[in-house]
């Protein structure tokens, strides 16, 4: 290994802890298990350069953002342009290959879907959260929950019996979302978070309800939706993060109402209710227990 992908590996280190192998300087996006990762997973990528001044740059599908190396700094302005051309060169290969796993993903989510079963409705999860299948379905003991873009079956979200989730590798997340009754004109949607929060609103209020699967994603989806019906009355049903430093709940809710023009609403917790519930299916799973209506 030369000095400079030493140094290239130091740099990858840095951020994803510790590799035991060399990168490869050959100018192609490579994939890499990111320790702290689940096992057999390779959400890593990264390219690196040597010809002219050495150059790469490298991220995670998982959690996003790229990040950009250079052995030095350029001395004039053609090696400048160099090192940005190679930068974007690095940005279009990785659009192509996130592109890439991305069909591959929703072709899979296409196969399972089309051939599970439905929903047990006395799967430990539907029972958990008190809210029936909503045309869920079911692939061995995890639950599949379809997640759409414009229109488009593009990922599934997985469901065990303990509420372990998991979304089908490098598949499409971002403004992606599962649907609870049909769109029309004359009746707001809701966004949420979790699924059972949108089983929650739908089966106890009647709403129309676009599940975001967290919190990160309800900005994309609010502005998804907003794109897509420019006079509907858009509702952020938001998760009351209490316990949690700096509420990203309410924090998330909030910021995708204000960029996407909508409203905002919370659940309003009883006097007695404990910190611990966050979302308005903990509040609806509560209030049946303790009688309330």
């Amino acid at each position: 290994m030369n000095d400079t992908v030493i140094l290239f590996r130091e740099a990858l280190q840095s951020v994803h802890g510790p590799l035991d192998w060399p990168p490869e300087p050959d100018g192609d996006i490579h994939r890499f298990h990111v320790p702290g990762d689940k096992s057999g997973s390779v959400n890593g990528w990264y390219v690196l350069y040597l010809d002219g001044i050495a150059s790469g740059a490298f991220g995670s599908w998982k959690t996003g953002g790229t990040m950009t190396w250079c052995s030095r700094e350029p001395v004039d302005a053609r090696e400048a342009e160099q090192v940005r051309e190679r930068i974007e060169q690095a940005r279009r290969q990785r659009e192509v290959e996130r592109q890439r796993r991305q069909k591959i993903a929703a072709e899979w989510a296409g196969r399972w879907w089309s051939h599970a079963r439905r929903a047990d409705p006395d799967h430990a999860y539907l029972v958990a959260k008190g809210v029936r299948g909503h045309g869920l379905r079911q692939r061995g003991d995890e639950l599949l929950i379809p997640l759409y873009a414009n229109g488009q079956l593009v990922n599934l979200q997985r469901i065990g019996p303990d509420g372990g989730k998991r979304f089908l590798a490098g598949g499409k997340v971002s403004a992606s979302y599962s649907t609870f009754g049909t769109i029309t004109p004359d009746r707001p949607i809701f966004i949420c978070e979790g699924w059972g929060t949108g089983a929650t609103l739908h089966q106890d209020g009647g709403y129309t309800v676009a599940a975001a699967m967290n919190a990160g994603n309800l900005k994309p989806v609010a502005l998804a939706l907003r794109a897509r019906y420019p006079n509907q009355e858009i509702i952020i049903a938001g998760d009351d993060d209490r316990l949690t430093p700096e509420n990203p709940g309410r924090a998330s809710a909030n910021a995708a109402a204000a960029i996407a023009g909508c409203l905002v609403t919370f659940p309003e917790w009883p006097a007695d209710a404990p910190d611990t519930l966050t979302d308005f299916n903990d509040l609806a799973v509560w209030s049946k227990a303790h009688g309330i209506a």
